[in-house]
């Protein structure tokens, strides 16, 4: 029978929920379970697409074109598998569904109500994973428990658990364990009230995980105390998960308390002994002191490093797999706009142009950037608008094309390099993202892109509205831009390169949504590999 652990938070948000999850999938994997994934996020938004990047962080793309969680990324980093859009579930597509069951008389013209109807959708998206040859899935609960769009939630787990039975079903609440410097001391009691709250709605945790900063020591006084006063059997079912040198270091560290150990107890589950020494060669070698380069990420959204951290933890990857510790300066665009791009980028050993929308005076300074890029022969990786916005570059100061625009920003524009092929409303009457989710790339050879590559066909997610306009191809072509990439479905441009540049490569899809730390994007890789 499939097995549930379910991770729910209590104290403060921003805990890290996600990546204890994540830590203990690698975990639970390397003892050779298969393991899959779901976030339950109790906002009323349908998913993530629609929400500002500077509010909730990046949209992550699976290959089905589902917009998700940023932490459904960490869940593919750490256990290197992609995961599908029933990995990810939103208050707005739960009583989007019972919305739409009760119109189409599902309920037989009874009352509609949060308990059962909101509760058994919720019961029903978390059965889905049975469907699956999975052994374990790990449910995280966004939020913090005492929210009150969060209660449906609880309710359903609580019916859940009893439901499946014992040994099938561990409950993991991660907690703050606050540091008071004028008392001197680690205090226990916001642990205490938080798992009092869940004890209150029928939900006794079996695993107490305490989150603090890297001086914090806990001792077995300290774990005997939570365990008495939080229900738990014994202290060894209270782990302290203390800030990381690194994200990847946190399944060892847990290891070593031996959540995993404790979670196969729990469930009955026999496995394998860990084989985490893979991991451990990993977290070795994004550990050592190699030689710093400055790579600059130009972007909208760069006040809160969440909102690309794909993007950044790409470059780390790809950067300690060329034996380089990436110092990696997040630049907003206004920055350029107010000081030039010579004070960000005249000391760049590397530029990643990325994405954003809506936002003319955005662009126009990606551009500027990606101009000094060129005449400074600075490597370069334009991602999704960065690639867009690489082609305008050109297409103005190359091609000699003055006027050369988006429709994104000059919908009269007559030398729009890109525009939108169709029109495409959903059911709210709304423009929607047309191109999300795996599309195929034939690769041309002798490019840039096939030698990073190797390969003459790739397939890589997208999350885009415009289209490289194919009126202009032969005069930029003709100019010395290279058309590099080809989705020949549709005949969309995928990819293009500057010739006789050291490294200056553009692509409509986001490679870093595929890069984990055990298996480094290519493009990355050529990227990092040219400043070696």
């Amino acid at each position: 029978m499939t097995k549930y652990i379910v991770i729910t938070g209590g104290v403060v948000s921003s805990l890290g929920k996600g990546i204890t999850a994540a830590s203990l999938g690698r975990l639970l994997k390397n003892r050779g379970l298969k393991v899959t994934v779901q976030k339950f996020d109790p906002y009323l938004n349908i998913d993530p697409g629609n929400m500002s990047p500077l509010q909730h962080g990046e949209v992550f793309v699976t290959d089905d074109g589902a917009e998700t969680d940023l932490d459904i990324g960490h869940y593919e980093r750490f256990l290197d598998e992609s995961f599908d859009h029933h990995c990810d579930y939103t208050s707005g597509k739960i009583y989007s569904a019972v919305f739409k069951k009760e119109r189409e008389g599902a309920y037989g013209g009874g009352t509609v109500q949060v308990v059962p109807h909101v509760t058994n959708q919720i019961k029903e998206a978390l059965k889905e994973p049975m469907k699956k040859d999975v052994d374990v899935v790990l449910i995280e609960i966004g939020g913090t428990v005492g929210d009150i769009e969060g209660l449906p939630y609880l309710e359903a787990l609580r019916q859940f658990r009893m439901e499946l039975g014992e040994g099938n079903f561990a409950h993991i609440h991660v907690t703050l364990l606050p540091y008071l410097e004028a008392a001197g001391e680690v205090k226990t009691k916001p642990t205490q009230h938080s798992v009092k709250e869940l004890t209150s709605l029928g939900l006794v945790p079996d695993i107490v995980v305490c989150r603090s900063n890297k001086d914090v020591d806990m001792n077995d006084e300290m774990k005997s105390k939570i365990a008495l006063f939080c229900n738990l059997r014994d202290k060894k079912y209270v782990i302290h998960n203390k800030d990381a040198s690194s994200l990847y270091a946190v399944p060892l560290l847990l290891a070593e308390q031996k959540l995993d150990e404790v979670i196969c107890e729990i469930l009955k589950l026999k496995t394998k002994k860990p084989n985490n020494r893979e991991w451990q060669k990993l977290v070795d070698k994004f550990g050592k002191e190699y030689k710093a380069k400055n790579v600059v990420i130009v972007g909208k959204y760069t006040k809160t490093p969440d909102a690309y951290i794909s993007v950044t933890e790409a470059i780390k990857h790809a950067g300690y797999y060329n034996k380089i510790k990436a110092r990696i300066k997040l630049v907003d665009c206004e920055q350029i706009a107010r000081n030039g791009a010579d004070k960000y980028l005249g000391v760049a050993d590397a530029l990643v142009v990325v994405d954003n929308f809506d936002d003319k005076n955005s662009f126009e300074t990606k551009i500027e950037a990606i101009k000094f890029a060129r005449e400074n022969n600075i490597p370069t990786l334009g991602v999704s608008q960065g690639m867009q916005a690489m082609a305008v570059e050109y297409a103005r100061n190359v091609a000699k094309i003055k006027d050369a625009n988006s429709k994104e920003f000059d919908l009269e524009n007559k030398n729009a390099i890109f525009i939108k092929p169709f029109e495409k409303k959903d059911v709210f009457g709304q423009d929607v993202i047309l191109r999300k989710g795996s599309y195929e790339c034939s690769i041309k050879s002798q490019t840039k892109l096939y030698e990073a590559y190797k390969e003459t066909l790739v397939n890589e997610r997208h999350r885009h509205s415009f289209e490289f306009n194919l009126k202009f191809e032969k005069k930029l072509s003709d100019a010395g831009l290279v058309f590099s990439g080809i989705n020949e479905e549709n005949g969309y441009v995928e990819a293009i390169e500057v010739k006789n540049h050291r490294f200056m490569v553009g692509v409509q899809f986001n490679p870093e949504f595929k890069s984990r730390p055990t298996n480094p994007h290519k493009l990355y890789l050529a990227l990092m590999s040219e400043i070696k």
